[in-house]
């Protein structure tokens, strides 16, 4: 009677893979997304291009203000009120040279400051103020 009922053989529990698979397809395809348009980060910044034109002069001017108010250009002492000339015919030579100044610790503000003004007279934009050691 009930023999036969429990006398077959039971079949094995069988788990469906499918929805795991679909699962790890899914993952798989979000990380591939989400990776693809990560930025990475970091300072961007403009690096200086190779001057090839060996030609073109582009010395920088050099002026030196002692802390007794001299002012010196090209190793010549050169009054406050001829700074702006001697900038214009040293650019006339060198059109894309920039200013440095370099000035003594002690030497006059007021005097670096008037310098400063005789150069962008003069039609300089580049100005560079350092301290003379």
């Amino acid at each position: 009677m009930s023999l036969k009922k429990h006398s077959k053989i039971e079949e094995e529990a069988q788990i469906d893979m499918t929805p795991m698979l679909d699962i790890v397809f899914i993952m798989l395809i979000f990380f591939i997304v989400t990776t693809s348009f990560v930025k990475p980060s970091g300072i961007d910044y403009n690096k200086p291009e190779a001057n090839v034109n060996s030609d073109s002069k582009t010395d920088n001017i050099l002026i030196l203000v002692s802390q007794s108010g001299l002012i010196t250009m090209e190793n010549r002492l050169v009054d406050i009120e001829r700074v702006t000339a001697n900038v214009e015919r040293m650019l006339a030579e060198a059109p894309e040279a920039a200013v440095l100044i370099r000035a003594e610790t002690a030497a006059s503000h007021g005097l670096v400051v008037e310098v400063m003004d005789q150069v962008r007279t003069a039609g300089v934009q580049k100005i560079s103020v350092t301290e003379a050691k």
